[in-house]
C-alpha cells in the first residue's frame, strides 16, 4: 500500500508540472493530463480514506487544523478546476451537452490551476519527512551534511522566489492578467526548472509550517495523520 501511495504521489507531481506547461504541451495533451490528474487525485483520497474517517476523532492541534484546511481547500480547487476544464473542453469532453459559460470557466480555471499548484506543493511540504521516510530508511547525517542540505534547499527556494516573480504567478492568481504568456521558443528544460523551483519554494514553506505548528499541541494524545 505504501508503494502504491508513493507511485500515485510521484505521478501526481509529474502530471502537475506538465499541466502548468499548457500551451507547450498542446490543448489535447492538457485535457488528457487534466483527466489523469483528477483520477490520480481521486485514487489518492481513496487510499487515504481512513484519514477522513478520523476527522471527528481526537483533538485538533495547530498542525491538524492546518492540514485539514489545506486538504479541503485542495478538494474545492481541484473540483472547480475539473468542472471549468470540462466546460472549456475542445477535445475530450465535446460529447457533453454543454453550452455557454466559457468566459467564466476560463477565469476560474486559471486561478484554480495556480492555486492547485501552490496548495499541492504546500501539502507535499507538510508531509516531506514522511515522503523521505517512505523512500528508505532515514540515516543519521552529520551536522555539516545537514546544514549543507539545508543551504542547498534554501538556495533553491530562493531561486523559486525569483522564478515566481519572473513567471508572473501572482498576476494569474489575482486575475491581474487573464492570459498566460508562454515563450514557445524557450526550451522546456528551463520552463520546468523554474516551476520545479517554485514548487520547491512552497514545499519548503509547507515543511517549516509543519515544524512550527507541531510545536503547539493542546495535549499529548496522538492526532490523526494523513
Amino acid at each position: 500500500m505504501k508503494k502504491l501511495r508513493m507511485i500515485v504521489n510521484i505521478s501526481m507531481t509529474v502530471v502537475l508540472l506538465c499541466l502548468m506547461a499548457y500551451s507547450l504541451v498542446g490543448e489535447l495533451a492538457h485535457e488528457i493530463l487534466g483527466t489523469a490528474m483528477f483520477v490520480l487525485f481521486t485514487v489518492h483520497h481513496i487510499l487515504n480514506r481512513k484519514w477522513f474517517g478520523a476527522l471527528t476523532k481526537g483533538r485538533y492541534n495547530a498542525f491538524r487544523i492546518l492540514q485539514t484546511a489545506l486538504v479541503f481547500a485542495l478538494i474545492l480547487t481541484v473540483l472547480a478546476s475539473a468542472v471549468s476544464g470540462i466546460v472549456m473542453s475542445r477535445y475530450v469532453y465535446t460529447f457533453l451537452p454543454i453550452s455557454g459559460g466559457a468566459a467564466l470557466a476560463r477565469q476560474v480555471h486559471l486561478v484554480c490551476a495556480y492555486l492547485n499548484f501552490i496548495l499541492m506543493s504546500l501539502h507535499l511540504g507538510l508531509h516531506w519527512n514522511l515522503m523521505i521516510s517512505a523512500m528508505g530508511e532515514k540515516k543519521e547525517r552529520s551536522a555539516v551534511r545537514t546544514w549543507i542540505a539545508r543551504g542547498l534547499a534554501f538556495a533553491f527556494a530562493g531561486y523559486g522566489i525569483y522564478a515566481f516573480i519572473k513567471r508572473q504567478i501572482g498576476s494569474y492568481l489575482f486575475l491581474r492578467s487573464q492570459f498566460v504568456f508562454f515563450d514557445t521558443a524557450e526550451p522546456l528544460f528551463f520552463f520546468f526548472f523554474d516551476y520545479v523551483a517554485i514548487m520547491g519554494l512552497f514545499v519548503c514553506i509547507g515543511h517549516y509550517l509543519a515544524q512550527l505548528t507541531k510545536r503547539f499541541k493542546p495535549n499529548r494524545r496522538k492526532d490523526a495523520s494523513r
